[in-house]
């Protein structure tokens, strides 16, 4: 089955084995971060914490490459032909890294993979939601800038309970106007309202997450006339208690309400989960069929922030 994903974080993308060995290379401990294959948390603050303990494992322009060429190449032997990962330049600075050389080693991770597994990559640039707006425009002028090729997005994560997004649409109006195409998360741990605030003052066609829409009908009925792509992690949202179980999550009901909605790994290893068990859970739990999540990945391909040439080419995949 083809698969294509449009929302997972790169550094939570570290599969445990690569995190090892990074470990390993600098002389830090992380075992009593690591359980076989998933990382040891058990609410938000311990998440973040096991997160930040393994990002900060990634600190040359060539420990990106390999983190890029590993998550493509892993996907990609489960099907994937095209996936978009979340970036933030807030990560290279702590690394003691440029933003230009991060980006620099991502896109030679997406290029290897490419070039050994035929799977396409792009990267989406984002500031942080819970840091000052200023931040935030700084970001913006440095995707404007054409840092790479294949910085095709520009998005913002972080809390999505604190500010709005007026606080930040002189960011996404820089990113807007330089042609980069717009996400943003809102819909997961706040509600209903932190999705019209998206959409009221940042005009993205892509939401990340967005699926606590399913709690206001009204909403509901916007996404789908105004076709707004929902980005979609059922695996994240049940193990962060977004809702209980795949019997209450809501992805079919906003299929089946014609809302555009897509399958995404989110940061996969988080919560043991990967692109490939996305589409298996959209199949046993949800229902699809073999057409419907062939469907899905169509409507990946054609909401992703890529060329028209390069869009044909992966649409003729299908």
């Amino acid at each position: 089955m083809p698969k294509a994903e449009l929302h997972c974080h790169i550094e939570g993308a570290a599969s445990t084995d690569l995190v090892r060995r990074q470990a390993q290379k600098y002389g830090v401990d992380m075992e009593h971060l690591i359980d076989g294959q998933r990382f040891v948390w058990n609410d938000f603050t311990s998440f973040l914490t096991a997160y930040d303990a393994a990002a900060a494992l990634f600190r040359t322009e060539e420990d990106y490459a390999l983190l890029a060429q590993s998550y493509l190449v892993s996907i990609a032997e489960e099907g994937a032909i095209y996936s978009e990962v979340f970036i933030s330049p807030d990560h290279a600075t702590r690394a003691g890294l440029s933003p230009q050389a991060y980006v620099d080693g991502l896109g030679e991770g997406i290029r290897r993979a490419r070039e050994s597994h035929g799977i396409e990559g792009r990267l989406i640039i984002t500031c942080v939601r819970h840091f000052d707006a200023g931040a935030a425009i700084d970001v913006a002028r440095f995707a404007a800038s054409q840092p790479h090729a294949f910085v095709t997005g520009f998005g913002m994560g972080g809390d999505e309970r604190i500010g709005s997004h007026a606080d930040f649409a002189r960011a996404f109006d820089i990113a807007r106007d330089a042609g980069l195409g717009i996400t943003t998360h809102a819909g997961e741990i706040a509600g209903p309202d932190s999705i019209r605030d998206a959409l009221d003052h940042v005009r993205p066609t892509r939401l990340g997450h967005g699926v606590r829409a399913i709690e206001d009908p009204a909403l509901v009925e916007q996404l789908a006339r105004e076709e707004i792509v929902l980005e979609v992690c059922p695996g994240s949202n049940v193990s962060l208690s977004v809702f209980s179980g795949f019997d209450d999550h809501p992805f079919r009901a906003l299929r089946d309400a014609g809302v555009r909605v897509t399958l995404n790994a989110d940061d996969p290893p988080y919560f043991a989960t990967s692109l490939g068990a996305e589409y298996a859970i959209a199949q046993t739990e949800f229902g699809l069929s073999d057409d419907d999540l062939l469907a899905t990945t169509r409507t990946a391909l054609e909401a992703a922030f890529v060329d028209e040439e390069t869009r044909a080419a992966l649409l003729a995949k299908l």
